[in-house]
């Protein structure tokens, strides 16, 4: 990673291209995880405004709330992909 101050004093920072691409695709991921929580909770509200659906929508509220455990999960596994790009400094023994 290389850094520089630019002329209106912004700081561009400059990565290596793999590492860009991995960190876009681990967003995207993200994005569409947090995207689906969304209509599960849009669908289980829903569900609540028929009296004889609330079993369904608090199902639906279930899997959406177990879903949000997948957001640490991606952001773990991110970290350890980027991990396991940066080279291993030597040690002198």
């Amino acid at each position: 990673m290389t850094e520089k101050a630019t002329e209106n004093n912004t700081l561009e920072l400059q990565f290596g291209n793999e590492v860009l691409v991995i960190r876009q695709r681990y967003e995207v991921a993200l994005i569409l995880n947090d995207f689906l929580i969304a209509i599960w909770f849009v669908i289980g509200s829903a569900c609540f405004l028929v009296p004889n659906m609330a079993t369904i929508g608090a199902w639906i509220f279930l899997f959406a709330s177990l879903q949000f455990l997948i957001r640490p999960v991606i952001g773990l596994i991110r970290h350890l992909h980027l991990k396991r790009l940066q080279p291993i400094p030597n040690s002198k023994a």
